[in-house]
């Protein structure tokens, strides 16, 4: 069974392949208060992921190890996730009162109805949600599948890196998760609020809206961080890491800001007033209550008042670290820096605690 749900280990690191960088986080508990332990951030080689594909599990699994290492963390169990658009999901009705085997074994008859895949290819996962709104009778189960290839990629590159998947999730469900933390610094009754979660990563920016705390809508769109990256790379005659590095500390000529940099800004603001206008033309909502940035380009400065000037809703940058208690080896300026890059490892580290 694919670990959309997963079994409860001891404690589960989370670990988030993008298409640039792999981004380990271990998070503990004591009493009601959570604690990073460790966290690293290591950059992929070009190609290695490509729109959040797998093209070399050997190349991943080695950046998995270094980060491993350098985040100096003990555990070797590790929950890791696939895109939201390399899995199907679909609620079902089944009878109330069957045992998990049961559901199992009935699922495993009928899914080729839901499933436009041949079954052979595909991890399939359920979830029961709670009864039927329709008939009492029966039970709603979230059913989810993905391509075998998706999952087992993951797993090896864990492996190489000398560690076992212990769980493989979905991104925007991983997003969920750490979006509780957020929404418990916003001191906001999600119950009443519709709030859209923008994760502008490295080449992709995904839409999330979340009403009562659940996602009910995802997009991805091609657009992210490397788009600055390459301009900066053609502007100044950079290679790839000197353009990524001048990003993150600076250093770059007089005329980057104005050049370089406040057209980009200009281009996130479009895309996440784009990507909203196309969540308000294809449901019934039209407005949302807020507007939490998450992804390495939340980072920029100014970027969420461009935001919010621009959609007219409140804005503000995802830290989901932001009541937790550090570990000592956890340089804290550091983790404040990746916070927004961190959610979907955070969604995926709080699997520990489910």
């Amino acid at each position: 069974m694919f670990g959309l749900i997963g079994k409860k280990a001891n404690t589960l690191i989370g670990i988030d392949i993008s298409s640039t960088s792999v981004k380990l986080l271990e998070i503990g508990k004591n009493g009601n208060r959570y604690r990073v332990e460790s966290y690293g951030v290591e950059p992929l080689p070009p190609n290695a992921v490509v729109e959040k594909n797998i093209n070399d599990a050997e190349a991943v699994g080695e950046v998995i190890k270094r980060v491993v290492a350098k985040s100096r963390t003990s555990s070797k169990q590790a929950a890791v996730a696939v895109a939201g658009s390399a899995v199907i999901t679909k609620t079902i009705q089944m009878a109330a009162g069957l045992s998990e085997q049961e559901l199992e074994n009935q699922i495993t008859v009928e899914a080729d109805q839901y499933i436009p895949y041949p079954l052979d290819e595909v991890s399939i996962d359920f979830e029961v949600q709670g009864p039927s709104e329709q008939n009492p009778d029966q039970v709603d189960v979230l059913l989810a599948a993905c391509r075998k290839e998706n999952v087992e990629l993951r797993e090896d590159s864990l492996e190489i890196g000398g560690l076992e998947a212990k769980v493989v999730d979905v991104e925007a469900y991983a997003m969920e998760r750490a979006f509780e933390l957020i929404e418990a610094q916003m001191d906001i009754d999600a119950d009443e609020r519709t709030v859209a979660v923008v994760d502008i990563g490295a080449t992709m920016t995904t839409l999330s809206v979340l009403a009562d705390g659940k996602t009910i809508y995802t997009r991805e769109q091609l657009f992210g961080g490397k788009q600055l990256t390459e301009e900066i790379q053609r502007r100044y005659g950079l290679s790839q890491e000197e353009a990524g590095l001048a990003k993150k500390q600076g250093g770059l000529p007089d005329d980057y800001d104005m050049e370089v940099l406040e057209p980009f800004k200009e281009a996130v603001v479009q895309q996440v007033a784009r990507s909203l206008q196309f969540f308000f033309s294809s449901s019934q909502y039209n407005e949302v209550d807020t507007v939490v940035l998450a992804g390495g380009t939340a980072s920029t400065t100014g970027i969420a008042e461009m935001v919010q000037e621009k959609v007219g809703t409140t804005t503000i940058v995802a830290n989901p670290f932001a009541d937790m208690a550090l570990n000592s080896r956890v340089n804290a300026s550091a983790l404040s820096n990746d916070a927004p890059s961190l959610m979907i490892a955070c969604g995926l580290a709080m699997r520990s605690f489910d």
